[in-house]
């Protein structure tokens, strides 16, 4: 596990979470990882406080299960971990934690227990008669020892020999601190020496007493070794639930030692799937690079080759899809887009990234990676990296060696990732479609890697442009260019142009996707549109019919009557309810543009920009205010320009009592909690709100950091923060507009 950790360059970023848990352990959570994802998701809703630090109980754990005895600090160790399940007993959890909480039922003997000591890990006072006596018996004795240290400091014969009036504790015990010469005065015994050459003296007159306060101490011991004893015996009978209690106090560890470290910085969950459709890591940041490039990949092939330029990443890249593997499957939080990014499930990660040559081996670089390729074909759904696959051979034979065995391991559903300067190890493999090239960009102006990947084609290596960056005289670098032959330059201007084209394709088809879901999302406007208006118009014909209906039946009624008097009036009345039927006129949707005049319940304005089913107006009183466009209608009204009076001005300014307003988005999807957070945000700035607190609570991750996003594009926004802990705390935002 540390070699994994190690070669991943993860080992401070592990070590981070490590310190989090109460107890010393192995950073592997064991057990169904789908159960322990949900339990996490749903303790992640609690504010729980940290359990204690706890100390390895398994020695002693066997002293009990052999009936032996174990010391009062061991059991108070035990009762440490009883009382932190006795805490979580009082909350009223849901679901599957609630069922988890459930089954562990502490004895009432245990529980008892917990009430005889502090939180030192002390007995407390009217537990045991002797204890107490033994207790109250060394407090008198220390009070007697301090008082009979002060009347010989305030003795008159002595004062010429302090060097000061206080009690000193050195060696655990009470002194006075004298000038030398003092042997004249009194009888005392030299504990130690001052950096001043003073001496720290026990005075004889106070030996009785010290005599007495060891002999209680002692005494003491005594006692605490017979109820030491006591409580192991009750602890034995009970070895099988403290077993069990001990496993799952690790287990909770685990889980809040992991909430807590997602906490800080917004880290994500991923959890791994079984054979998912796609893997791809979106936003990811390797935990050892300072401000890194997010990045985004998608490795749902069999192979993934990485080919390019020298010190552009390709190692890094290599590192962060077995990171990101690797923290999935332990269930360590990490950055990401937790959305988008989709990890799959594997017995096991490999890194070879090291040169393995062994002087005390006897074994060569090559040789040292076909050993560890051996060792590959036992194995089956193992994701591997290797760093460098040509390593210590000749290029052309390893080449072909390689192809046929990543085939072969290809059978046995091993994913590989790849780095490699081979051309034509990357041509053979890029004919197979089980494999994805990747190629690490290159700034050719600049002369600089980019840290930048592009996927679908093959990378040169830019060994020349390398060596002169570093250092090497132009005139050595033009000469190896002469060297290597006219061909092979000729093969990587190739390379670069198919790199430069693909690059263009690329961002024609994400053009050609962009406007394609712009039109998709414009044809669901219009048919959602269209299914209002046909639902309004039904409703309205609905209620046509029966007031048409209604009217009929009362002319029926004023036919058939033989008054004369009773027919007019029911004739009235069915043309009452004639004049009455309406039909409302339906509202077409507006065709508003950029610049338009439009008006938002009572504020006017123009459109500034229009994105999709919303758009960005600027309000006659200057504020920018992001609005759904259905709910706009047109203004042909321009403001009107006051005269400014400088005289008898008043301004009158309400606010809540609170200073701000809140909203709550709790259990709504990001879609939805946006869609409000957008109404809600307009509605503020109208109201002439500056400071507003939402509720958006820690949860996955992914509401706080759909929040966060909003927050950071919003134009009308000047800045935003955590809420106190009073407020909210991780889960919410304290806004200021």
């Amino acid at each position: 596990m540390q070699d994994i950790i190690k070669k991943l360059d993860l080992e401070d970023y592990i070590n981070s979470l490590s310190l989090l848990f109460a107890r010393e352990k192995s950073i592997i959570l064991e057990g169904d990882i789908n159960i322990h994802y949900h339990l996490i998701q749903q303790l992640s809703n609690y504010e729980l406080k940290s359990a204690s630090k706890v100390a390895n109980l398994d020695t002693a754990l066997n002293y009990l299960k052999k009936q032996g005895d174990i010391k009062l600090y061991e059991i108070y160790e035990f009762i440490k971990i009883i009382d932190y399940f006795l805490y979580l007993k009082r909350f009223n959890f849901e679901g599957k934690l609630a069922i988890w909480n459930d089954k562990i039922i502490i004895p009432d003997e245990l529980s008892t227990l917990v009430e005889i000591f502090d939180k030192k890990g002390l007995l407390k006072q009217g537990y045991d008669e002797d204890y107490d006596r033994v207790i109250e018996n060394l407090y008198n004795i220390k009070q007697k020892i301090k008082q009979s240290l002060y009347s010989t400091i305030n003795g008159k014969n002595i004062q010429p020999y302090l060097v000061d009036h206080q009690i000193h504790l050195v060696h655990g015990e009470q002194t006075l601190l004298v000038r030398a010469g003092f042997n004249h005065i009194i009888k005392a015994k030299v504990l130690d020496r001052s950096s001043a050459g003073f001496f720290f003296i026990l005075p004889h007159n106070i030996s009785t007493l010290k005599q007495q306060q060891e002999d209680m101490i002692n005494l003491k011991e005594q006692i605490i070794y017979k109820l030491a004893k006591k409580y192991s015996s009750l602890l034995g009978k009970h070895i099988k639930f403290l077993e069990f209690i001990n496993k799952e106090f690790d287990r909770v560890d685990h889980y809040l030692a992991r909430i807590e470290f997602a906490k800080y910085d917004d880290k994500n969950f991923i959890l791994p799937q079984k054979n998912p459709k796609k893997e791809q890591i979106v936003g990811f940041k390797h935990p050892a690079l300072e401000n890194p490039k997010p990045i985004n990949i998608d490795f749902t092939k069999d192979v993934i080759m990485i080919t390019g330029v020298n010190a552009g990443g390709k190692t890094m890249l290599l590192k962060s899809i077995l990171s990101a593997t690797f923290m999935s499957k332990y269930l360590i939080p990490y950055h990401c887009d937790a959305q988008q990014t989709t990890i799959g499930s594997y017995k096991q990660i490999t890194a070879v990234l090291d040169d393995p040559q062994s002087v005390k081996n006897d074994i060569s670089t090559f040789a040292g990676r076909m050993v560890e390729f051996s060792e590959l074909f036992l194995k089956s759904n193992i994701l591997v990296g290797v760093d460098e696959i040509e390593l210590g051979t000749d290029s052309d034979e390893a080449a072909s060696l390689f192809k046929v065995i990543i085939e072969n391991l290809i059978s046995k559903n091993i994913k590989i990732i790849i780095t490699t300067h081979h051309k034509r190890l990357a041509a053979l493999m890029a004919k197979n479609t089980q494999v994805e090239l990747i190629a690490a960009l290159y700034d050719e102006k600049n002369r600089i890697p980019t840290y930048q990947f592009l996927q679908g084609t093959i990378g040169r290596s830019y060994a020349f442009e390398t060596a002169s960056r570093y250092g090497i005289p132009l005139d050595v670098v033009n000469k190896a260019k002469e060297v290597y032959g006219d061909d092979q330059d000729k093969l990587n201007e190739l390379i670069q142009r198919s790199s430069l084209l693909e690059r263009e394709y690329r961002t024609k088809i994400e053009s050609l996707d962009n406007q394609i879901e712009k039109h998709k999302r414009l044809n669901e406007q219009l048919k959602d549109q269209k299914q209002k208006a046909d639902d309004i118009l039904q409703e309205q014909k609905d209620k046509l019919q029966k007031e048409y209906q209604f009217a009929i039946d009362e002319a029926k009624k004023a036919i058939k009557t033989t008054r004369s008097q009773e027919a007019h009036k029911l004739l009235n009345n069915a043309n009452e309810k004639l004049k009455k039927i309406k039909v409302q006129k339906q509202k077409e949707p507006l065709d508003l543009k950029v610049n338009d005049r439009v008006k938002y319940r009572n504020t006017k304005g123009v459109i500034l920009s229009i994105k999709g089913s919303k758009a960005y107006i600027q309000s006659d009183e200057g504020m920018k205010l992001q609005v759904p466009l259905n709910q706009l209608s047109r203004s042909g009204n321009l403001p009107k320009i006051k005269q400014k009076k400088y005289h008898n001005i008043k301004v009158n300014i309400q606010k809540p009592q609170t200073g701000h307003i809140t909203l709550d988005l709790h259990g709504q999807r990001a879609e939805e909690a946006i869609a409000n957070l957008d109404k809600f945000i307009s509605d503020s700035l109208i109201s002439g709100f500056d400071e507003v607190l939402v509720y958006h609570g820690i949860g996955t991750g992914k509401l706080s950091y759909a929040v966060k996003q909003f927050l950071e594009q919003h134009p009308s926004i000047k800045s935003f923060e955590d809420a106190i802990s009073a407020n909210g705390g991780y889960g919410a935002k304290l806004i200021k507009l």
